[in-house]
This record gives C-alpha cells, sequence and structure tokens, in this order.
C-alpha cells in the first residue's frame, strides 16, 4: 500500500551523531525535517569514543554543552606500555589552555551521545521514524521525491526540498547517487569490548600497550569500573573473525597489563576502512559523516568529523530554507568539508601504520622511540597548543572556500573565530559565549565605526563590540576590526572595519532577496 505523500523542507536518512545533529540544528532554526533510521531502536554499542573540543563549542552555541559534559569523563592522560610495564606517562588534562572554553578532550560512547541527541530532539518536537528504510529516490528540480518502507511492508512516497545522507559506511544515499566510495580496507583485524574489570589501569585515564605483537587501547568510561578495550586479532579469515569471541582475542594483552575483566558486556571484531566519496553533493541530495568519508580511528576523529558535517550543513540549508539565501550558498558545502575529509584521511592513515604495522621499523618507532620522544614533546607547552589543534579541530579553516573573504594579520576569512577570555567588566566570560549556532554577527573587538553600526542595523545583523585586550593581539585579532561570523563560528569576511562597503557587498552576495529580521 502506497500512502499519500508527507512533504517536508529536508529528509534525514540516519539517525547517528550526524544526522542527529543536523536534524536539532536544522529544528532549532525552524526548518521542517523528518529524520528516519533503518534500526528499531537506538545503538546501545559503538565503537566511537571521543569528543574534541570543536564539538563541544558546537553544543555550547546551542546551549547544552554543561549537560552533555555530565555524560562522559575528561580525558586527563595517556600511559603507554611495553612488555607489561609503563614507560610514559603524558598528561594532557588542559593541553589546549589558552585556546577554547573546553582545552580538554571528552570521553563519552556515542551510543550515549546518541541517547542525549534524541532527547533534546524530541524536545524541539522531532522523533526520529523507525524502522523506515529508504527504498529509492529521484530528484526534481524543486524538490527531491524518495520511496520509503516501513517494517510492515507499508511505502509511503516523502517530497522534501533537500535530503541528507547520514546512513553510515553503507549508504543507501550514495548507493542511488551512484559517486563510489574508492579507497581500501586495512589488513589487520580489531576487536572493541566493553568490560567490567579490575586492576592498576582502571584509573580513569588512557592506557595503550604498544607491544610487538598485539595493540590494547584502554579508554575509562564513566563508572569507576568499566572500560573499553580495543586490540587486534591476527587473522586474514573473515569467517573465523565472525565467530571470534573475548576468549580467544585480548584476554593475554588484558593481562599483561594486569586488568581483571570480571564481566564482558560488549564484544564485536571489525576491519577498518579508509574511503572518501568523490562528491559530497549532487543537486538537492548531501552526503555526510561515514556515509561520505571513513578513515582509521586514530585521533579519535570519525564522530567530530560527522558532526561537523552537520554543522556545516544545517546553518546553510536553514538560511536557504527560511531566510530566502540564494541555493548557491549549498554548493559551499562539499569544497569545504571534503578537502578536510581526504586530509584526514591521509594522516590518520600514516599514523595508523605506525600504530599498528607488523614490520620491523613500525615496531621500533611504537616501542622505542614514541614513549621516549612523546612525553618530552609534551613537556613543551608550544607543543601541547600545536597537538591540541591539531586533533582538537579548532585548527579547521575554509581559506579556499567561495564564502571566504579577507585576511588581517594572521586570521583569514575561512578560519576559526579566534577565541579569546574577557575580563570581569563583561557580561560573558568569552567572546564565544554569544555565538547560537543560528545567526550571522558582526564582530569588532575595540570601537566599531558609526558607519559600520549603522550597516548592521540595516542588515537586521548582530554587532557584539568586545572592548579591546591585549590577549585579543595574541590571539591573531585586530584591533577596530570588522569580523563577520557565519552561524557555525567560522570567520566569513574579515575587513579593517574603516567603511561599511564591504559588509553590505558580502551580504547581498549571499543574501540576494533574504527576508531582513531576526535581531531582537
Amino acid at each position: 500500500m502506497v500512502k499519500d505523500n508527507l512533504e517536508t523542507d529536508v529528509l534525514i536518512c540516519g539517525a547517528g551523531p550526524t544526522g542527529l545533529m543536523l536534524a536539532l540544528r536544522l529544528a532549532r532554526a525552524g526548518v521542517r525535517v523528518r529524520i528516519i533510521d533503518v534500526a528499531a531502536e537506538p545503538g546501545t554499542t559503538s565503537r566511537a569514543l571521543v569528543v574534541h573540543a570543536r564539538t563541544l563549542e558546537f553544543y555550547r552555541q546551542m546551549g547544552l554543552a554543561e549537560a552533555f559534559l555530565q555524560e562522559g569523563l575528561r580525558f586527563t592522560a595517556i600511559n603507554l606500555w611495553v612488555r607489561r610495564r609503563q614507560v610514559a606517562h603524558v598528561a594532557v588534562g588542559e593541553m589546549g589552555k589558552g585556546s577554547s572554553f573546553f582545552p580538554y578532550m571528552m570521553i563519552c560512547p556515542q551510543d550515549r551521545q546518541e541517547r542525549f541527541l534524541i532527547e533534546h530532539l524530541e524536545r524541539a518536537g522531532v522523533r526520529v521514524e523507525r524502522p523506515v528504510a529508504l527504498i529509492d529516490f529521484e530528484q526534481a528540480p524543486d524538490r527531491v521525491r524518495a520511496r520509503l518502507a516501513r517494517a510492515n511492508g507499508d511505502e509511503e512516497l516523502c517530497e522534501a526540498s533537500y535530503l541528507a545522507g547520514c546512513d553510515g559506511a553503507h549508504s543507501k544515499v550514495r548507493e542511488v547517487l551512484g559517486v563510489g566510495f574508492p579507497g581500501g580496507t586495512y589488513s589487520r583485524v580489531f576487536y572493541v569490548a566493553d568490560v567490567e574489570a579490575t586492576g592498576p589501569v582502571m584509573n580513569n585515564e588512557l592506557h595503550a600497550a604498544l607491544d610487538d605483537v598485539e595493540f590494547l587501547g584502554v579508554f575509562p568510561l564513566k563508572g569507576g569500573r568499566t572500560a573499553r578495550l580495543i586490540g587486534t586479532v591476527e587473522t586474514e579469515d573473515e569467517g573465523a573473525r565472525e565467530s571470534l569471541r573475548w576468549q580467544d582475542t585480548g584476554r593475554s594483552a588484558a593481562e599483561r597489563l594486569g586488568i581483571h575483566v570480571e564481566h564482558v558486556n560488549w564484544f564485536s571484531t571489525y576491519r577498518v576502512h579508509h574511503r572518501v566519496a568523490p562528491h559530497f553533493q549532487e543537486g538537492r541530495a548531501f552526503l555526510l559523516g561515514d556515509a561520505a568519508h571513513i578513515h582509521s580511528p586514530v585521533g579519535g576523529q570519525g564522530m567530530n568529523t560527522g558532526i561537523g558535517d552537520a554543522v556545516n550543513l544545517a546553518w546553510k540549508l536553514a538560511d536557504v530554507v527560511t531566510e530566502g539565501a540564494k541555493a548557491s550558498l549549498l554548493d559551499s558545502y562539499e569544497p569545504e568539508r571534503i578537502a578536510f575529509a581526504r586530509r584526514l584521511v591521509n594522516t590518520t592513515d600514516r599514523a595508523f601504520v605506525v600504530a599498528t604495522g607488523s614490520g620491523r621499523l613500525a615496531r621500533l618507532v611504537r616501542t622505542r622511540i614514541v614513549p621516549v620522544v612523546l612525553p618530552a614533546l609534551f613537556s613543551f607547552r608550544a607543543v601541547q597548543r600545536f597537538m591540541f589543534r591539531t586533533v582538537s579541530q579548532t585548527a579547521i579553516s575554509y581559506r579556499g572556500s567561495p564564502l571566504s573573504v579577507g585576511r588581517l594579520g594572521a586570521v583569514h576569512g575561512g578560519d576559526r573565530l579566534p577565541w579569546v577570555e574577557l575580563d570581569g567588566s563583561s557580561t560573558v566570560p568569552d567572546n564565544f559565549a554569544v555565538l547560537d549556532g543560528r545567526e550571522w554577527q558582526a564582530h569588532v573587538y575595540g570601537v566599531a565605526s558609526p558607519g559600520l553600526a549603522e550597516a548592521c542595523r540595516s542588515l537586521a545583523l548582530r554587532l557584539h563590540v568586545f572592548p579591546w585586550r591585549p590577549a585579543m593581539r595574541s590571539a591573531g585579532l585586530t584591533q577596530h576590526a570588522l569580523y563577520l561570523v557565519r552561524p557555525d563560528g567560522h570567520v566569513a569576511l574579515v575587513d579593517p572595519g574603516t567603511t561599511s562597503s564591504p559588509l553590505l557587498r558580502y551580504m547581498e552576495k549571499i543574501r540576494g532577496e533574504r527576508r531582513r529580521g531576526g535581531v531582537s
């Protein structure tokens, strides 16, 4: 039976962290959204664990960071072990101090993050429809027509203005688009186990055994006696991999770290892939998260990158759908995100080979060089800041984007807005506190010219003027300059701010006949 059309602005396929973040950001912006998932229930297990500072900044834009921080643990230290002996301890608790309101990493399993997002999405009036599968879709000049199937066999047609494929590595959206998924698969097999255990490494810190034969990572989970173990398996037989259990794989490696596993809550094996779709957009359909790119788990980048995709696309869809911005704005999604995905796959690939390789050189680097060099490097504050910017995704820049204009000092159009603390005379603790993820803003650090203030009023553009402090220069900001900030917190336009003409030209280019309003 085919039911009547159900129309929406955006149809989202896939309710993992990427799809849920996209749906929540769109719903907050007043966009009509449907989100479907082929699974009957939300996931209760997952491999993704690490939440980086940039993701926490996105939660803060929505007023959810404080609540989300209760869901996990702060990442405080890395301990390296070789042949049953602890060879290094590296404190990473606040390595990003001065760069973000969240100068640390956080451990929060993907399934817990999904439940958090689902709760807040339902508060926004949107429920994930389960189990609903995308069968097919076709694109018309003004819409997407999708055919959906429910578990009872009923089919329905859904007409949407846009379609977002957040449906994972085996994406149906990507399959229908026919864009391919080039890349490869690593030969090593990995296992993951959520366990209840005791032992000296159950201390809420990360432990990694860099032994010659087996890699093992111990990630603490909230709860004190629980942890996620990730290790390697020596097998090339796919059938044998499917039948493996904890008793067959991880026990010997765990015992070398003094871990006594009392109960295994979940165990699975998997292979690691490295792939990037050649296109993230075809007409009115988009690919995000694992549907667009997958890579090794080095650095805990995957889940954060998918959320970054969602944030990037959400404000653009919202501006086009609800604010009348030019549809060409959406064409910036692919070049901005695909460039980062390609760099990420290349860099994590190199690190992954060293971390898990069985060759003589890889073993030498892993067991002899890294334990000595890593703690020494982390004793330098400059190295800590560099590593934080590298892994936290706060250094992601869209300088080559058609949306990015201007340069002053260290800041280019396309950069993430530099973060600065404010003094006690300010009503907010830092300049990121005013970002809400929905609106364009103009920032001036110093004094705004009268012409610029008038232009912002005429554009219904919120203007924030922050009294100048020397720390702002250290962050890369220029006194009295204009920083036009996109809804995702990246700088669109940087200009000396002496006249309003560059701002007016830029907003006309983006908005077209966009309606004015929205500033209170």
